[in-house]
């Protein structure tokens, strides 16, 4: 046999004493980069491998499921709306609150059929919109005008929305008012009202007009509300108007219409009123501009009310 027949014959030799010397302890895979691990440690890591993908497959169809019912409850919410908008009823519910706000009208007036109107108006963000809005309307409006220098031009600003509630409506009237709408929303929206305003406050107070608060409250309670609104970051007012016993027995028309009639006499010169309220927005004396805030829906007079009274007296 030739040389090179002989050491062909030792590398096949070679070759078949490796592979039953490795038959003997368990065979082997090699991969290209010279590693070499046994069928049970691969057995091992395929099943690792194997649990890790089932648990994010879990957790992926988890928040894929999640997600689309989150979807089909807000496209539902969203086409339950859109749908209810475009029915009698909406329009019905749109104009009443109008006419309740012309008219001063109480909230026993307001219909059961409106309670998603009312609801719908906080909850999708329409109220905030409208807030937004209108107090930019009046920022937009001062930042073109500076009051003069004789300290004559005030403004008034209405501020019962920004006062406690409890104090000032019995809890009977309240509660009827409450159940028109989700209670979290409210607290929510009345922290939000109260940030508006007083960022139309804090404007005007730096650009120098002399600021005149109004209040529905008795006068017996203006050391209270002073402090009320000092704490709640609306102190260095010009004026708080309150009202007198007498002043209790008006229509709140009358009331705001005497006072701002006396502003004038005693030389003011109303360049605004600011209030959420109509009753504050009607009658004589009223200035340049008017800013009507929105309402939640539309808030209660006392007037309408004997029991509120006597929670003042």
């Amino acid at each position: 046999m030739s040389a090179y027949g002989h050491m062909m014959e030792r590398e096949f030799s070679a070759q078949s004493l490796s592979t039953r010397g490795g038959s003997e302890v368990g065979s082997r895979y090699t991969v290209e980069t010279g590693l070499y691990i046994t069928s049970f440690a691969a057995t091992v890591l395929i099943a690792g491998l194997v649990t890790v993908g089932v648990s994010l497959m879990t957790l992926l169809i988890t928040l894929a499921v999640m997600l689309r019912s989150c979807q089909t409850q807000s496209a539902g919410v969203v086409e339950s709306l859109e749908i209810w908008k475009s029915t009698d009823d909406y329009n019905y519910c749109k104009t009443f609150v109008l006419h309740a706000e012309l008219n001063l009208l109480p909230s026993a007036s307001f219909p059961a059929m409106c309670k998603s109107f009312a609801v719908g108006y906080i909850k999708d963000g329409h109220y905030l919109k409208d807030l937004n809005i209108t107090v930019g309307l009046a920022e937009q409006y001062f930042s073109n005008l500076k009051p003069l220098p004789d300290g004559c031009d005030v403004v008034l600003m209405d501020i019962d929305d920004l006062l406690p509630e409890d104090s000032f409506y019995p809890y009977q009237v309240l509660h009827r008012f409450k159940e028109h709408v989700c209670s979290d929303c409210i607290e929510d929206v009345k922290y939000l009202k109260h940030l508006f305003f007083r960022q139309l406050y804090l404007i005007l107070k730096d650009g120098g007009w002399k600021l005149i608060f109004l209040s529905r409250k008795t006068e017996r309670l203006h050391n209270t509300t002073a402090e009320y609104l000092t704490s709640a970051g609306f102190g260095g007012w010009s004026s708080l108007i309150m009202r007198t016993d007498n002043e209790l027995q008006m229509d709140l028309p009358e009331y705001f219409s005497l006072r701002r009639s006396i502003l004038q006499k005693e030389g003011f010169r109303i360049v605004a009123v600011v209030s959420s309220q109509m009753d504050a927005l009607t009658g004589p004396s009223l200035g340049r501009r008017v800013f009507k805030l929105p309402n939640r829906i539309f808030n209660f007079q006392t007037e309408h009310y004997p029991e509120s009274r006597d929670v003042l007296k």
